[in-house]
C-alpha cells in the first residue's frame, strides 16, 4: 500500500474514515451497555468471524457488488481494480479494494446485527458462513482437481533420458 504523500489523499480523508468506524463502535457499545447479561458468547467469535470473511469478499471482489465498487473503484482488465478520484473518494476506494479492510467494516456491522437483532444475526451469519465454506471447499476441490491433472499429465509424458534430466535439474 502506498503511503499517503504517494496517493491523491490527505490525512484527514483518513480520518474522516476512522471516525465513521469508531462512531459505528461505540454506537454499538452504547447499544448494548445496559443489557446485563453476557451478550456475544466466545463460540460466536468464529462463525461470525466466517460471515465477515464471506461478506468482505462479496463486496470487495465479487462481480454481483461491482455496483457497490463502482463509484470508488476502477475495474480493470484481468481482475485488477485501483481506487478513483482524489481525496476521499479515493481512500474509500483503498477500503473497498482491501478484504481485510472491508472485513473490519463487515465485523461490526455483524456484531451490531447480533446484539439489536439476535435472531436475524444468527440466520445471516448462517448464509454469510455456508457461502464461505462453500467457497473454502470450491477452493480445495480446485487444488486437489488441478494437482491430479498435473500428476497424470507427467504420468502420460514420455520417458526422458537420462542426460535430460540432469540438464533440467542443473
Amino acid at each position: 500500500m502506498d503511503s499517503v504523500a504517494k496517493t491523491p489523499t490527505e490525512p484527514v480523508d483518513y480520518a474522516a474514515l476512522s471516525a465513521g468506524y469508531a462512531a459505528g463502535a461505540a454506537a454499538v457499545l452504547l447499544a448494548a451497555r445496559d443489557r446485563g447479561e453476557e451478550l456475544l458468547h466466545p463460540a460466536e467469535i468464529v462463525p461470525l468471524g466466517v460471515a465477515a470473511f464471506a461478506l468482505s469478499k462479496l463486496i470487495s471482489k465479487e462481480k454481483i457488488d461491482s455496483w457497490v465498487r463502482e463509484p470508488f473503484v476502477e475495474e480493470l482488465p484481468g481482475g485488477a481494480r485501483r481506487p478513483k478520484g482524489r481525496r476521499l473518494r479515493y481512500a474509500v476506494g483503498e477500503l473497498l479494494t482491501c478484504t481485510r479492510c472491508v472485513g473490519a467494516w463487515s465485523s461490526l456491522g455483524l456484531v451490531g446485527l447480533r446484539l439489536h437483532r439476535p435472531r436475524e444475526a444468527r440466520i445471516v451469519t448462517a448464509l454469510l458462513g455456508t457461502s464461505a465454506v462453500n467457497d473454502w471447499l470450491q477452493a480445495g476441490f480446485a487444488y486437489v482437481c488441478a494437482q491430479g491433472n498435473m500428476a497424470q499429465q507427467e504420468a502420460d509424458a514420455p520417458p526422458q533420458e537420462a542426460g535430460e534430466r540432469r540438464f533440467q535439474h542443473s
